[in-house]
Parts: C-alpha cells; sequence; structure tokens
C-alpha cells in the first residue's frame, strides 16, 4: 500500500487547519504556501474535504475554510479513507464482501486480512487531534 500525495497533503491540511484556525476560517492560499502544496491541487484536496463534509468554508474577503467538527473527532483513517479510498492492502479485501473466487482456498488470505486489521488499527488509533499536538511539541523543542 502507498499513501498518495493526495492523501498526505489531506493530512497536512487538516493540521494546518486545526493548527491555524482559533475560530477564524483559513484561506487556501495560506495553507498552500505553510505547507509548500500547489494552490491548484490543493482546491482539489479541499474540494474532496468539503464533500465529505470534514471542512467547511466561507465565502468573501475574511472567508476561507474550517474543520467541521473538532479535531479530536478525526481519525487519521477517516482523512486517508476520503481522499484514497480503501486502505485495504489487497484488492480482494477493498470491499464489503471477498468478491475473490480462489478465496475459500487461498493461504495467503489470513495474512491480508491480518495485514489490513494492522493497518486499520494505526490509522483508527490517531486523531487529528494527536497530530496537531505533536506538531506543536516538535515546534516547542526546536532549539535555534
Amino acid at each position: 500500500m502507498l499513501i498518495s500525495t493526495k492523501g498526505r497533503y489531506a493530512l497536512r491540511t487538516m493540521i494546518d487547519l486545526a493548527l491555524n484556525g482559533d475560530g477564524e476560517p483559513v484561506k487556501i492560499k495560506d495553507i498552500a504556501k505553510r505547507q509548500d502544496i500547489s494552490g491548484k491541487y490543493l482546491e482539489q484536496i479541499v474540494a474532496i474535504l468539503s464533500r465529505a463534509g470534514y471542512v467547511r468554508s466561507i465565502r468573501g474577503n475574511q472567508g476561507g475554510y474550517y474543520l467541521s467538527r473538532p479535531a479530536s473527532e478525526y481519525t487519521v483513517g477517516m482523512i486517508l479513507r476520503v481522499t484514497e479510498g480503501s486502505l485495504a492492502p489487497v484488492d480482494c479485501l477493498s470491499g464489503d464482501e471477498n468478491p475473490c473466487a480462489k478465496q475459500a482456498e487461498c493461504v495467503t488470505l489470513k495474512i491480508w486480512q491480518e495485514l489490513d486489521e494492522a493497518i486499520a488499527g494505526v490509522v483508527n488509533q490517531y486523531t487529528l487531534e494527536d497530530l496537531t499536538q505533536w506538531q506543536k511539541n516538535m515546534k516547542n523543542n526546536y532549539v535555534i
């Protein structure tokens, strides 16, 4: 499994909103500058996050984007799944049912299921609030 730039940038965007929002909308151009992401690409990512209901927008000069819910209510897994789709390591585990005709005789299925559970266990364990706290701690521990 390889997380694309879309998934990684979505996480960075959500962290940026959580850190810089302070109850005020954050402009895409400011996020793009801080995160070194193309503004056009960021607009596409924010559109995905907006359609999922993860961010909301305010129009106008003082407008921008803000998180729809507290950072503690978003898991890394939620954000990655909305941008990446399934995080399953193999196609046969990406849906609700295993469509593979060889499921009954597949000796590797157990490995893929365990790997899928391990991935889900990690990405569902951490919240956006955890990531923002880690970011704050990194800045506070930075020695010049």
